[in-house]
């Protein structure tokens, strides 16, 4: 009876479902990304150990250099693990796990030659404020305090000859008021606010922990917290001047470059709006939904903005073939086949990307470009192209009317998305009320959300709802009724449209 046991299709099913999770398993372990990052890791943590025990290196003691290799081991693996859980795209980035990795590296250096060769601590404390500056700008602040006070440990295991417990509480002070007093440079004061700010806190936390754990006195705590403050206020300086470059090691923008992308006399924008003129009217008006939606549901508007300002820059090449650009000219797309004029529509996403690259747009600017129609379906000449096709052996199908991708893989870029199909959505209504545009709001959204738009983005159907309230009233303010104009009595019928010239001056009082 055993040979002709009965087979239980479910838990044949259960088995290969394991079975497939293994495999999946064992070959992410045999990523070659994730081996890079193992081979960086054990550099660095090879690199740090001599560092640390350089000293002790030289006089040739073992046990010293045995107990900070091990510790420095420990702290590595515990920056590994906090890396990633909540930053795991660095894994997967072997530049951005590089960048972190010399970082660390070169302010631990710092601090160990520092304090080595002028028996002075405040190089420890100025080095932890730096890189929980850089990390603040780099990453969100959660992740920076996280490897901010772990820095911490490294640091002041690199100076422990000479530092007492006090170095490491004011190394954390400096970190993590840096941490949490950075939340954005949107003005070029910003960073030098952050540095008083932390020198003020670094200031009282050293002559505190000093006036308690030593008998010195007075003049020489004061002096001695005197210049931690001001090593940590000049490193704000050095941090401002060299912001440029952290950008570019990191590959992010920071507010302040942004709000310079805003400007309308950016050669990018400058030409959008001289040869596509529609689609520049239509990006400001993208970018203001999108700011105000981002926003509601606290993501970073100012790059929703920015992001939309740019995501049609594509159609700079072609502009006569988009509606917004024609007029009432007649459309080049009644002389082209619908495979033609999907060619066309979809090719301004690559269009974009190039020139991006050209004018030297960060990366996370190009990312709306890429993104913005995720891969959707360009339905009106989809459905052209059924209705022409009689030949049912020739089906036309749907992916070859799909943009390419990617979709979109941040909140704000998924925002812009919607933003961008709604506006036109909304703009094509022949009568728009705030009834209709909450109307056309949420099938747009609910469209997007079943077509699998935002899978990648990690988007809740309560942020969705959110954005939806928000940008329903957006567009209610914007496309608000007006009272029309009266006509005055003492001018003839046929000057009825004069009169818009000479308004009713209690007219603007009822707007």
């Amino acid at each position: 009876m055993i040979f002709f046991k009965k087979k239980n299709p479910r838990r044949d099913k259960v088995r290969k479902d394991i079975s497939a999770q293994r495999i999946a398993r064992l070959s992410s372990l045999a990523n070659p990304q994730l081996a890079i990052s193992a081979v960086v890791w054990l550099i660095f943590t090879a690199a740090c150990s001599v560092v640390v025990s350089f000293e002790f290196i030289n006089t040739a003691q073992a046990a010293p250099i045995v107990y900070r290799s091990l510790m420095v081991a420990l702290l590595s693996i515990a920056s590994a693990v906090y890396i990633y859980h909540y930053q795991k795209r660095v894994i997967t980035n072997n530049l951005r796990l590089i960048a972190i990795a010399g970082l660390f590296l070169i302010f631990i250096t710092a601090a160990k030659f520092g304090v080595f060769l002028t028996n002075r601590l405040y190089w420890a404390t100025a080095t932890a404020a730096a890189v929980a500056i850089i990390l603040t700008i780099a990453y969100e602040q959660r992740f920076a305090i996280g490897m901010s006070f772990l820095y911490c440990f490294f640091a002041f295991l690199a100076t422990d000859k000479l530092a007492r417990f006090d170095l490491f509480t004011v190394m954390c002070a400096a970190a993590i008021t840096c941490c949490f007093s950075l939340r954005e440079i949107r003005t070029r004061m910003k960073l030098l606010e952050v540095s008083a700010i932390t020198a003020a806190i670094v200031f009282l936390t050293s002559a505190a922990m000093q006036f308690v754990d030593t008998s010195l006195p007075a003049s020489e705590i004061l002096s001695e917290a005197g210049t931690h403050a001001a090593a940590v206020f000049f490193v704000g300086l050095l941090i401002q001047a060299l912001l440029p470059l952290i950008e570019k090691t990191f590959k992010i923008a920071t507010s302040m470059t942004l709000l310079d992308y805003t400007d309308a006399n950016q050669p990018l924008l400058k030409k959008l709006a001289m040869e596509a003129p529609g689609t520049f009217s239509h990006c400001l008006l993208v970018g203001s939904i999108a700011e105000t939606a981002a926003e509601a549901i606290g993501r970073n508007g100012l790059l929703c903005r920015v992001g939309a300002y740019y995501h049609d820059i594509g159609k700079i090449n072609k502009p006569g073939y988009f509606i917004e650009n024609t007029g009432d000219s007649q459309s080049p797309h009644d002389q082209l086949a619908p495979t033609m004029s999907q060619l066309v529509i979809v090719g301004h996403v690559k269009d974009g990307i190039e020139l991006a690259k050209e004018y030297h747009l960060p990366a996370v600017i190009r990312q709306f470009i890429e993104t913005h129609h995720g891969t959707t379906l360009v339905e009106y000449f989809y459905n052209q192209a059924k209705k022409n096709t009689s030949d049912k052996q020739h089906e036309i199908a749907e992916a070859e009317f799909r943009y390419d991708g990617p979709k979109p893989r941040t909140k704000e870029a998924a925002i812009v998305m919607l933003s961008d199909t709604i506006e036109g959505a909304v703009r094509s209504l022949a009568e728009i009320t705030p009834a209709k545009i909450e109307t056309v709001v949420h099938n747009m959204a609910m469209k997007r959300l079943q077509d699998g738009q935002f899978d990648d983005c990690d988007l809740s159907l309560k942020e969705l709802s959110h954005i939806e309230a928000a940008l329903s009233k957006a567009l209610s303010a914007h496309y608000h009724g007006r009272i029309a104009y009266p006509q005055r009595p003492d001018l003839p019928q046929s000057d009825t449209e004069n009169t818009k010239e000479y308004p009713n001056q209690n007219n603007d009082a009822k707007r």
